[in-house]
């Protein structure tokens, strides 16, 4: 079966290990020694060496790096109105030395009063085209340049009621309301911009799975692990539903992926059928890549017009994943979806570099384990990676 627009056999989550350069000019900025223009001109310069470089690895799915966020989710929720971060939270899972996420509040009405991502789309274009325009990085095929921006999920779960101003929302109903509409106005602000493939980045059905997480989001939220899941999926679904035709929509679930650490265990099962039955998304990037994330079964909800992007490598570790055992993961889970392996891709459970500090992995081993997973997807299957 042809894979949707935008999705290869060898794909990637999409952040990568920041430039030491980027790290220490943003300890800059925060001092007050370097400017937020000076700053952007970095990135740039470390965004245009990073395309050429998944071009040369022989990636499709191009990203920035996601070198100009701190976060994966903040840094664009933050640009919403009426969005603020405040503090750190106190409901997820500890990281070793005690880390808690940022807090994320909403103080007043959201709006969305002008584009998010399309600059950086459109200059993430830009490199993409002058790098295949050099002979030495350039492949032929298809490429696509890929925008990852978090789940609406992002602004509720881990806050709930109380991180949302009551003045603003007596009622939650008028609150998702306004949250999927600003969500479809920056997908059609990207649309217009030339975007086509957009991956959303969502913890919290993931965190649903996890036993602890579940039961402490059932009494944050006064509402069953079930009942969430089934209103997140609905959320979800009014925030994309006004994307074109032609515009690609992922989501990535993800346990975690801070410093190599992660938050959460438990395997799909308990949102598998509104995962893969509710959402009207076109790809799923699902983690797998140790027990944590469960058994495969729960791709037996699979439909047989959808995709699965299988995490089943690591980008926890600098160890290479050993290749004819990532091959016969690929070949257990086909066992369970309708149309076996026609239906799976192949990429690292995760990005990079989630947040800022990055995995605990050197660059050149993260740039050998992504060559080895375009490696392990044409022995799979084929030249066609798409």
């Amino acid at each position: 079966m042809p894979l949707p627009t935008g999705v290869y056999r060898a794909d990637q989550v999409g952040s990568l290990l920041r430039p030491r350069e980027i790290l220490e000019a943003r300890e800059k900025v925060a001092a007050g020694s370097l400017s937020q223009a000076e700053l952007r001109q970095l990135e740039d310069k470390h965004i245009a060496d990073v395309v050429r470089k998944q071009l040369q690895a022989g990636l499709r799915s191009i990203t920035d790096g996601e070198f100009r966020r701190a976060y994966f989710h903040l840094d664009f929720l933050q640009h919403f109105d009426g969005v603020e971060v405040q503090g750190s939270l106190t409901s997820t899972n500890k990281s070793k030395g005690g880390w808690m996420p940022p807090r994320l509040v909403v103080t007043g009405k959201l709006g969305h009063s002008k584009p998010i991502q399309v600059d950086d789309f459109l200059f993430l274009e830009q490199q993409i085209a002058a790098a295949r325009a050099e002979s030495s990085s350039s492949i032929s095929g298809p490429v696509t340049t890929k925008v990852a921006i978090p789940s609406p999920t992002m602004v509720h779960f881990r806050g709930g009621r109380d991180t949302i101003d009551r003045t603003a929302y007596p009622s939650l109903d008028e609150f998702f309301d306004d949250l999927a509409r600003v969500y479809q106005e920056e997908l059609q602000d990207l649309y217009d911009a030339g975007c086509r493939f957009v991956q959303l980045d969502d913890t919290n059905l993931a965190y649903l799975c996890d036993e602890k997480m579940r039961s402490d989001a059932e009494s944050r939220h006064g509402s069953d692990g079930q009942a969430l899941a089934r209103q997140y999926a609905d959320l979800i679904n009014r925030a994309i539903a006004k994307r074109p035709r032609d515009m690609t929509v992922g989501i990535h679930l993800c346990r975690g992926n801070h410093r190599s650490q992660w938050f959460a265990q438990g395997g799909y099962e308990p949102v598998a059928e509104v995962l893969f039955k509710q959402l009207d998304v076109d790809v799923y990037f699902l983690e797998y890549d140790d027990a944590r994330s469960g058994d495969f079964s729960p791709l037996r909800h699979l439909p047989d017009h959808k995709v699965v992007v299988l995490g089943v490598m690591s980008s926890k570790t600098g160890l290479l994943d050993q290749k004819d055992a990532m091959i016969q993961r690929l070949h257990e889970a086909a066992k369970y979806c309708p149309r076996g392996l026609d239906q799976l891709c192949l990429s690292h459970q995760c990005g990079f570099s989630s947040t800022m500090e990055g995995n605990e992995l050197t660059d050149d081993q993260q740039w050998a384990k992504i060559r080895l997973e375009v490696e392990i997807a044409k022995a799979v299957w084929g030249g066609a990676q798409s």
